[in-house]
């Protein structure tokens, strides 16, 4: 048994509409780490020292090497790591969290696109509920997507990450592939 991609293949697909680059990536781990009542500042903390960085608050995305986190709700946080070198993330990150927080497994409920190119703006324009233009590099919003719910993650001002469930992975790929070819 071969693994398959989220969107049903053994290689991730690539789309590209002038000049704008749609790319499922299956690279990523994925844990939500979430702090234990009376341990808020400790698990901060912890999530802190994995990152280099403060954790992330509201509507932020650390990037770090090889670990990256955003906010997810208070005391509450999605971590990712590439998958080739932590696909035992969630292991990883119960041993450094110790009782300090509860850690799930997310790796496979998740797909992950990375859109690059010109033109990134026009398209989130046309499918999500957010002010793209304010969004600055290194943040992260949760929107919606055609009814699907998404977070979209600002990773250079021509660049961006939407992740959304695994399950409306191939109805997420049409969406995103559609305002594509509408906006450009």
């Amino acid at each position: 048994m071969a693994p398959l991609c989220a969107l049903s293949s053994a290689e991730p697909r690539t789309n590209t509409v002038a000049g704008v680059t749609l790319t499922e990536n299956p690279g990523h781990a994925f844990a939500s780490v979430a702090a234990r009542l009376g341990q808020e500042s400790a698990c901060a903390d912890r999530l802190g020292t994995l990152l280099g960085a403060s954790a992330p608050g509201v509507s932020a995305w650390v990037r770090s090497d090889p670990m990256s986190a955003f906010w997810m709700a208070p005391d509450q946080w999605m971590v990712s790591a590439p998958f080739s070198t932590h696909e035992d993330l969630a292991t990883h990150l119960t041993d450094h969290f110790g009782t300090t927080a509860s850690i799930t497994e997310q790796t496979d409920a998740w797909v992950c696109f990375d859109m690059h190119g010109d033109g990134v703006e026009r398209v989130i324009q046309l499918c999500a509920n957010f002010d793209i233009e304010t969004m600055p590099v290194g943040s992260a919003t949760r929107s919606v997507i055609h009814y699907m719910g998404v977070y979209v993650l600002r990773s250079a001002p021509d660049a961006l990450t939407v992740l959304g469930g695994r399950s409306s992975a191939g109805s997420l790929h049409h969406a995103l592939l559609t305002a594509m070819k509408s906006a450009l």
